[in-house]
């Protein structure tokens, strides 16, 4: 699956994501903490990366890639994470 642009990186915390800067790739991390407001986020240390946060004043966006979900609530959890007023089929 393409990656996607997510806005709201509130809702990224705990998940892997893509950094990217004017289109360049910067670094990929699991979202360790981000500020309600999305004005930055924080990438857990892994291996040789220590902690690291990103602005989005500066530039950065969390790209990610959607995948299917396991379990017998995935469904549901999907529906939940719509937006409000989203009409399924």
């Amino acid at each position: 699956m393409a990656a996607e642009l997510c806005m709201d990186w509130s809702n990224l915390v705990g998940l892997p994501v893509e950094l990217r800067q004017q289109g360049k790739y910067i670094r990929s991390g699991v979202v360790d903490a981000a500020m309600p407001d999305s004005s930055a986020l924080w990438l857990a240390a892994h291996g040789a990366d220590d902690r690291q946060m990103f602005e989005a004043a500066l530039g950065y966006q969390a790209w990610t890639y959607p995948r299917e979900l396991d379990g017998e609530l995935r469904f549901l959890m999907a529906k939940n994470a719509l937006p409000p007023g989203t009409i399924l089929p």
